[in-house]
């Protein structure tokens, strides 16, 4: 009998393995399928897009790419977007690791309250944010400039950031800090030299969020600039779009374009990320 419960058992425990492997695949499938498909349709043309759009392209041409740096500023739409991203994550990792540390570290009448306010921010829509954050944009005299963006960017990086980075400073034992200090380090060192390295994951797991979310931005890039000097890269595929006709091929090759970097940069920092959001959850 024992020898029957436990085949029994084994066969369950295979019927379960292949169950979630078949998840698992058809979940990358999903993931996958819109960005290859958007790769392959950039190397074919309008007619073969529109008659059959599942099918692989004929011959592989790159016609919709030159045709994409044609018709649209990618270069300079491109070196926008990377000086803004840059910056904003700059700031944001440097700025709010200071914040994230205070709030995880030290004790203050009000830190609960406003570390409340500060998270709740997140759950306010973007949307509702338009007409405020323009009109301070102007009055501060940063509109349609880079400055006004990374401003924008890094208080809209705020919540999520500084979440992230508190709980990364929670998990770091306290004993690191104590042995510095008796060793006579400052603050600031202890806080540049230990803190900030033993944190990277959380720093870089931050800093990842923030790129990813700045270089896709679109809506506050096109009320916030009007001058294609400064416009970002999720703008220049406006440029494809008409009233009576559509451009497929040099769309899908600008967007081809567009989203390398951030998979390229995912796939860089993705053991990191995974580390930093598992690291919280075993407390030493």
């Amino acid at each position: 009998m024992a020898a029957v419960y436990f085949s029994r058992a084994k066969s369950k425990d295979k019927i379960f393995v292949i169950i979630k492997y078949v998840f698992l695949i058809l979940c990358v499938c999903v993931a996958l399928f819109p960005i290859l498909w958007v790769i392959m349709s950039s190397f074919k043309t309008n007619a073969e897009i529109l008659s059959s759009g599942i099918s692989l392209p004929s011959s592989f041409s790159f016609t919709g790419y030159t045709q994409a740096l044609t018709i649209s500023p990618i270069p300079r739409f491109f070196y926008n977007s990377i000086v803004v991203t840059g910056f904003t994550t700059a700031l944001t990792v440097l700025f709010f690791a200071m914040s994230g540390y205070i709030f995880a570290r030290f004790r203050f009448r009000g830190k609960n309250i406003l570390f409340f306010i500060l998270s709740l921010s997140m759950i306010v829509p973007m949307t509702a944010l338009l007409h405020p954050v323009f009109m301070v944009v102007n009055r501060l005299g940063v509109s349609n400039t880079k400055t006004g963006l990374v401003l924008v960017y890094t208080a809209l990086s705020l919540p999520m950031s500084l979440l992230i980075l508190r709980s990364t400073f929670q998990a770091i034992p306290a004993s690191l800090e104590e042995a510095a200090i008796v060793d006579g380090a400052s603050f600031v060192r202890t806080f540049f030299q230990i803190m900030m390295p033993v944190a990277k994951g959380g720093l870089t797991s931050a800093g990842v969020l923030t790129f990813l979310n700045c270089w896709n931005e679109f809506t506050f890039a096109l009320v916030l600039t009007a001058s294609p000097s400064v416009r970002t890269l999720p703008l220049s595929l406006a440029y494809f779009v008409s009233q009576f006709s559509f451009n497929y091929t040099a769309l899908f090759a600008a967007i081809t374009m567009a989203v390398i970097p951030s998979i390229v940069v995912f796939a860089v920092f993705q053991e990191q990320i995974v580390n930093s959001l598992v690291a919280g959850a075993v407390k030493e």
